[in-house]
Order: structure tokens, then sequence, then C-alpha cells
């Protein structure tokens, strides 16, 4: 706990058995309260190892629910057991636990509702092993979602973030997509809703066993982030309503 609020860790996991055990290490157990890990139908041992692990939660889909449908499970248990600050990290170790401290004290101190771990910030991106196309692909769509969202954030589309319980209870996670276009769904209601989004730095680190989508899914992925972008904008100007507003 901080400031008496009971922190919970989500972890979409699938086929995370290389890198699960690597990610639980650095887990602030000082004030991390519980973990949830959610597979998704994985073909490796990732459940095996979640309870050697001693991981409390552990939910399995009978069938790959994609990354959103993933996350939606994750949020729905954290409710569920009553968590006050829940942060998303993913088990391939593609984000560091290390950050969790002063992710959870931004929120519990009042200082935001919301908090993202920005690999953009700072200029760690390229060094880390992060593509180039997917680096000027993030800055591209990060620019056009700032100017269609009239919001300043660094980054739309890192994976590591935190949320207040009533963040999670006041956005309709549940209507938005299966598939990875997920995030940006949830990251345009947030800002509908008019919550505040703090960010951090976070060290960028690619490598064989970290989970990533190929080109052909990239594209897909950035054109969902884009149709995003201009519903929040036509759904602000009050041209057309969209169910993931509403």
């Amino acid at each position: 706990m901080i400031n008496g609020k009971i922190i919970t860790i989500v972890m979409p996991a699938y086929n995370a058995e290389q890198t699960l055990r690597q990610t639980c290490a650095e887990i602030p157990f000082d004030i991390v309260d519980n973990i949830i890990l959610v597979d998704d139908a994985s073909s490796d041992k990732t459940i095996e190892l979640a309870r050697e692990l001693g991981i409390k939660y552990i939910v399995e889909h009978n069938r790959n629910k994609g990354y959103g449908g993933n996350q939606k499970t994750c949020y729905n248990k954290a409710l569920e057991i009553n968590s006050d600050i829940v942060v998303m990290l993913h088990p391939d170790y593609q984000y560091t636990p290390l950050l969790m401290q002063p992710i959870c004290y931004m929120i519990a101190n009042g200082l935001y509702d919301v908090v993202i771990a920005s690999r953009i910030l700072g200029r760690s991106a390229i060094k880390g092993g992060m593509p180039r196309y997917k680096y000027y692909a993030n800055r591209i769509l990060t620019l056009i979602q700032n100017f269609l969202m009239w919001q300043k954030l660094s980054e739309y589309h890192t994976g590591y973030r935190a949320f207040t319980k009533n963040v999670l209870q006041s956005v309709d996670y549940n209507k938005n997509s299966d598939d990875f276009v997920f995030d940006n769904q949830m990251l345009a209601q947030i800002f509908y809703k008019g919550y505040n989004i703090g960010e951090i730095s976070c060290p960028t680190k690619y490598f064989k066993e970290a989970s990533s989508i190929n080109f052909a899914r990239s594209v897909k992925y950035g054109l969902g982030v884009l149709g995003v972008a201009f519903a929040y904008r036509l759904q602000k100007m009050k041209l057309i309503k969209f169910n993931i507003f509403n």
C-alpha cells in the first residue's frame, strides 16, 4: 500500500514463460499488494510458472481473446478485488518494474489520475532497440493524435500504465476493441472524461523474447489509432456519437 491505497499489478500474458520470472523478480513488493495474471490461452508453460512464482490471482482464458480482451479481464478482476491503484505491467520484460514506485506515488499522492511510462521521453527508444519504422510511426501518430484530441502526450503507444479505481469505474473499457487499438481507445475515453494523465520516462527494451506485432499488424494498428482520434474529435464537436464515449 501507499497512503492506505491497495495496489494491484495486472499482467496480460500470452506465452510469457521465458520472461515472467525476470519480470516478477523486479516487482517492488514493499508497495504492491496483489498480482493478477490473465493468460490468453498460451501454448507454453506460463500458467505453471505463474503458480510456481506464487502469483495469487491467475485467470485462464480457454480461447485467445486478444490483447484488448485480455485487458478487459485484467481490469474487471482488479475492480472485483477492490484495488485502489491498478498498474498494467507486461510480463514480457519490455517495461521495467523498477518504475513501479514512482508511478504509484504519482497517483497515490493525488497528482494524477493516470500515469503512463513513455519510451519517447528521453532519448533511449532507438538505442534500446525500437525499430526505426516503429519509432517514426510512433512520433507521427502521436503528433496527429495530439492535434486531433487537443492533448500533449509524448506517446500514446506505451503498454505500461497505471489508473485509479475511479478511472476504471467511470470509463466503459468493456466496449472497446479486443485488439491492440484497445489501448488508444482507453486513453481517448480517459481524456473525454476530463482526467489528467501524467508521464514518466521509461527505458526501451526490445529483444527476441519480448512480444511485438509485425509490420502488417502495425499498419492495421496505425489506421485504427487514427480512427480513434478522428472519432474523439467528431464526438467533441457533437457531429457524431460513438459508442465508446457514451
